[in-house]
C-alpha cells in the first residue's frame, strides 16, 4: 500500500478530526515535479521531523508534545490511519490559502513559508477523509528515508472507522468547496 509521509503532529490532528485538508508543494527530491497525489487511499506514515511549535498553531502544540512521547522505538513505526482523497485542487492564490486555515493545523507564518517556497508552483490542496486503524508497527526500512512524500509499505490495513461523520465530514466538504472553486 503506499503510504504519505506527514508530520506525526498532523496525522494527529487528521486521526482527531481537527485537519481535513493537506497543503502539500512536495519535498525536497521532488522539486522538479512538485506534490502529486500517487494513491486515492494511502497509510498515514507519520514523520518527527522538521516539526515545531512555530509551525503550529498555537491551540495545537500538545499533538508535537504527544508525537514526541509517542514516538515508535528507534527502526520502527507505527501505522494507525489510512486517507481517501476527496477531493484535490492546485491553488496559487494566497487569499484562499489564508481562508482554508480552519481546515489545517499549521501556523500562517509555516503557510507563507511553504507558499514562498518554489513560489511559480502552486500549493497542491488536499481535502481528505481519513479512517482510524488497529496499530500495526513496521520496520522502518532505508527506502522510506529522504525528503519524499510517497512510498510503498509492506501493509494492507482494513478500512477502519471514519475520523468524521457523514454529515460532519459534507460540512466541511462544502465550506472547502465553496473556497476552492
Amino acid at each position: 500500500m503506499k503510504a504519505l509521509k506527514e508530520w506525526a503532529t498532523v496525522v494527529k490532528a487528521l486521526e482527531n478530526g481537527n485537519q481535513t485538508v493537506l497543503l502539500r508543494k512536495g519535498g525536497i527530491l521532488e522539486t522538479a515535479s512538485g506534490f502529486n497525489v500517487e494513491a486515492a487511499n494511502f497509510a498515514l506514515f507519520p514523520t518527527y521531523e522538521h516539526q515545531d511549535n512555530a509551525s503550529l498553531k498555537s491551540q495545537y502544540y500538545g499533538y508535537l508534545s504527544d508525537a514526541r512521547e509517542g514516538k515508535p522505538k528507534d527502526g520502527y513505526n507505527r501505522i494507525t490511519s489510512i486517507a481517501q482523497v476527496v477531493e484535490e485542487h492546485d491553488i496559487s492564490s494566497i487569499e484562499k490559502i489564508e481562508q482554508l486555515s480552519p481546515f489545517h493545523i499549521w501556523s500562517d507564518s509555516y503557510i507563507v513559508e511553504r507558499m514562498n517556497w518554489m513560489p511559480s508552483k502552486p500549493m497542491k490542496v488536499v481535502f481528505l477523509k481519513v479512517f482510524k486503524i488497529a496499530s500495526t508497527e513496521i520496520p522502518v526500512l532505508p527506502d522510506y528515508h529522504g525528503c519524499k512524500s510517497w512510498i510503498e509499505l509492506n501493509v494492507n490495513p482494513e478500512v477502519g472507522t471514519s475520523v468524521l461523520s457523514d454529515i460532519e465530514l459534507q460540512q466541511q466538504l462544502e465550506e472547502f468547496r465553496r473556497i476552492v472553486n
